[in-house]
């Protein structure tokens, strides 16, 4: 009598891992160059008035910060408790807001130059006559477009 062979246990053969790496890199690199990191450090600490009408800011790219309000507790010993202006990571006058503004415009491209915006983060509790001031040299370096950052009112 014939005898049967007695089949061999097959395995299920492992998925080639060779362009594995590849894969991991790939991705690695998309998510280094598609990220944003926070560009500026808060030095002040905003409490946002409310606002019952609020739109959305449709090009944040366009828009440069202004942040008025007192120092973080931490800096409070170095620069004392009245509001501070706050422009990109350090503390400034309101002389040196023309050169931030000039900065800034010269960062962008011509054509969006005049798409310009600054957008004020000001403290409720900040005296309006800082904010008065600030507006005063916008003007006078021709940043027309003001916008004041607000949160919606809980109603």
């Amino acid at each position: 009598m014939s005898r049967f062979k007695q089949k061999e246990k097959r395995t299920v053969p492992q998925p080639p891992s060779g362009s594995l790496s590849d894969i991991v890199f790939m991705l690695l690199f998309f998510f280094m160059v598609t990220t944003t990191m926070r560009e500026t450090e808060n030095k002040v600490m905003v409490k946002l008035p409310e606002a019952s009408e609020i739109v959305k800011l449709e090009r944040k790219d366009l828009t440069s910060y202004i942040n008025i309000g007192t120092p973080v507790a931490h800096l409070q010993s170095q620069y004392g408790n009245d509001s501070r202006i706050q422009l990109n990571d350090s503390f400034k006058t309101v002389d040196e807001i023309r050169d931030f503004i000039a900065a800034e415009r010269d960062a962008m491209s011509e054509a969006d130059r005049s798409f310009m915006t600054v957008a004020i983060r000001a403290d409720e509790n900040t005296r309006m006559g800082i904010v008065t001031d600030v507006k005063q040299e916008l003007r006078k370096c021709s940043a027309l477009k003001i916008m004041y950052t607000a949160r919606k009112s809980a109603e």
